[in-house]
């Protein structure tokens, strides 16, 4: 018995008994079936997502993201469909869109948008935060081709989010390494300060000291987010700080940034840092 299947061929064929198929399994969606002991992950939903559309829709959005190797796509996010049914069950979103074929491939055994017509469908229907973590992470995981998109762009005029797909493109940057990095760069950008470079390796000494999450090499001034993970790992704690001392040995100043802090207060210490190095506003 495959790890997802439609209960009712299941029984028709004799695979399973009326009894067997209630008792040993549950339903994820309407006829679609996995064993009762299994935890449904993102990549079981997606494929019993296309199985409850008869294995004619196709896998779109976040989920086609995942498939190609996206990270940070929360485990229960709902599976996206390109698909002509517009009342598809809890778990389930469909889009009934124009999808040439020429944007669809198979991946993990499912139809599924191609990485260009994907990172197309995230920019446009995404709110635009969310919209720019998404393309990110895809380009950190295929390096999508920029002209390819803006190929498509063309050939899907008129469609809807083009707009903020337009403006999102040239902000790409596959170097962000978290969801948040991405909301602090596009932070920064929004308010008018150059645009900073991500991944910025710093040695010291022939060693290498690390890599910054982005900043200005031309100021040495660099913006990192710290997640939760230092308030509960002492070891990470005490490496951060080792860390942190080596690059402002360097030369560099590290602003460092926590969910806690205001908008206006990371700015307002970003551009102090960057003036006391030099840096003017146009």
């Amino acid at each position: 018995m495959d790890d997802v299947f439609v209960g009712s061929e299941a029984v028709r064929q004799g695979e399973l008994s009326p009894y067997e198929l209630r008792t040993g399994f549950v339903a994820l969606y309407p006829d679609i079936y996995v064993s009762r002991f299994l935890v449904p992950t993102l990549r079981t939903r997606t494929v019993a997502a296309w199985k409850w559309s008869g294995e004619r829709g196709v896998v779109a959005g976040l989920a086609a993201a995942a498939l190609r190797g996206s990270d940070w796509v929360d485990e229960d996010t709902p599976v996206e469909l390109i698909w002509r049914n517009t009342n598809p069950p809890s778990g389930i979103h469909t889009r009934n869109e124009r999808l040439a074929d020429a944007d669809v491939t198979r991946s993990c055994g499912v139809l599924a948008t191609t990485t260009v017509r994907t990172a197309f469908d995230l920019g446009r229907h995404l709110p635009r935060e969310e919209a720019l973590a998404g393309l990110d992470a895809l380009k950190r995981a295929t390096a999508f081709s920029d002209q390819k998109l803006w190929d498509l762009e063309g050939r899907y005029s008129g469609a809807r989010g083009l707009r903020q797909l337009r403006e999102l493109l040239p902000l790409v940057d596959g170097g962000a390494a978290s969801p948040k990095e991405s909301w602090l760069r596009l932070l920064i950008l929004d308010n008018g300060l150059p645009r900073p470079v991500t991944q910025i390796p710093v040695g010291a000494g022939g060693y290498l000291i690390g890599f910054l999450d982005m900043g200005w090499k031309e100021y040495k001034v660099a913006v990192e987010y710290d997640g939760d993970q230092h308030r509960w790992d002492r070891k990470q704690y005490a490496h951060d700080q080792k860390r942190l001392r080596n690059l402002e040995r360097a030369g560099w100043i590290v602003i460092r940034v926590i969910k806690e802090d205001r908008p206006d207060d990371i700015l307002a210490r970003v551009r102090e840092a960057l003036y006391s190095r030099g840096f003017r506003d146009t």
